[in-house]
């Protein structure tokens, strides 16, 4: 807290200045003492410290014991640093060189994984990787956010998702996918599969999809209700568009439209794209992986008027090196609005891309943050 003071103090700004500018310190637009403040608080910066006693530089952020001020220089970059005679810290890897061999070395593993009929065990990947079994598991697990194993899950899981899609019996699909037995798949169909593996090849076959258009801000909007919650949400597209998205998400299911029955639920959307006080509180159906399901129902936690970057969500989740994994839900999600994927950004406050157009999603939160202000 009194580093935090200091900060403050130093600069002559306040907490919300502060946080605007965490992302983006450099060392031609700070004082040094803002510089330091931010090495004791290990906030993030655009920018390199070194300590003269020990030789090395870090990043601002970096671990290891704080240095006394006497002994720290900055500088902009490793080619700087290193010309005036400092190495590259083993801790916070500030040339990235560690992180870029580690990423090599799980992709490898990865593509391994995906190339192979039956899962390889945890010894031949990390012999295979040239790590100790330890090293090559926690390195797996820092940058996919899950253990070999659970990755090869999600393997056969897509394998068994594909093949079952294609309408083929479940026992085939099952040993396609490279599982031993149906017991085995029947025992984690909401791991696997977010549904029982004979709802998946049915592809919504015996089901009924009640569905109701309606006009929006954004375009048309088409919801679509199972017996168990809203299942689909899209808008901004023509009528056909968005009926030919939600039949490709149940293709064998019957599609009823059904705009007096959905009343309520078409304007309770309505009402949240007009001014959106609140999170949009409706019963869902969300059928998807237990790690999509994850991200979705954490998003669902994000404020109304606020954001959080895709590292920001994979923290909250608690795998904070499953960014991509963590986007690609988010690309996933089939109920917009009621799952705000929208509030999530890019690190460096871009919006990125948005199901339903960039525009709409700026729209939307701007939206959202004059409602989170009048409240």
């Amino acid at each position: 807290m009194d580093s935090q003071r200091n900060l403050r103090m130093a600069t002559g700004d306040g907490p919300a200045q502060i946080m605007a500018m965490n992302d983006s310190i450099t060392l031609d637009r700070m004082p040094d003492e803002f510089l330091w403040q931010t090495v004791l608080t290990r906030q993030a910066g655009d920018f390199l410290y070194a300590v003269t006693t020990m030789g090395v530089y870090c990043r601002p952020g970096c671990p290891s014991p704080r240095p006394l001020r006497k002994n720290v220089r900055f500088f902009q970059s490793p080619a700087q640093a290193e010309a005036a005679g400092f190495r590259a810290c083993r801790r916070c890897d500030p040339k990235g060189d560690r992180a870029r061999l580690a990423q090599a070395v799980v992709r490898d593993a990865c593509a391994c994984i995906e190339a192979a009929e039956t899962m390889p065990s945890l010894d031949a990947l990390a012999v295979r990787s040239g790590y100790s079994r330890f090293h090559f598991l926690r390195m797996f697990r820092d940058h996919t956010g899950v253990t070999p194993r659970s990755y090869a899950e999600g393997v056969r899981a897509r394998r068994l998702q594909a093949s079952l899609a294609s309408g083929i019996r479940v026992a085939d699909a099952v040993a396609d996918a490279g599982f031993g037995s149906e017991s085995r798949v029947y025992e984690k169909t909401g791991t696997l599969l977010g549904m029982t593996p004979g709802a998946a090849r049915r592809g919504g076959d015996g089901e009924v999809i009640r569905t109701a258009f309606a006009d929006c801000p954004f375009g048309r909007l088409l919801i679509g209700t199972t017996d168990k919650g809203v299942c689909f949400i899209g808008f901004a597209e023509p009528d056909d568009a968005l009926m030919g998205d939600l039949r490709r998400r149940f293709p064998r299911a019957r599609i009823a439209l059904d705009d007096t029955g959905l009343r309520e639920t078409v304007d309770a959307v309505l009402t949240f794209l007009k001014e959106p006080k609140q999170a949009l509180d409706l019963p869902l159906d969300l059928r998807g992986t237990a790690f999509q399901q994850r991200v979705w129902r954490t998003l669902c936690q994000i404020p109304v008027g606020e954001t959080r970057t895709y590292g920001e969500l994979a923290r909250m989740i608690e795998h904070p090196k499953a960014v991509r994994a963590v986007a690609r839900s988010c690309a996933a999600n089939p109920v917009s609005l009621a799952v705000p994927c929208h509030r999530v950004i890019g690190g460096d406050g871009a919006l990125t891309g948005y199901r339903w157009g960039v525009p709409r999603k700026k729209a939307l939160l701007e939206r959202e943050r004059v409602a989170a202000e009048r409240a």
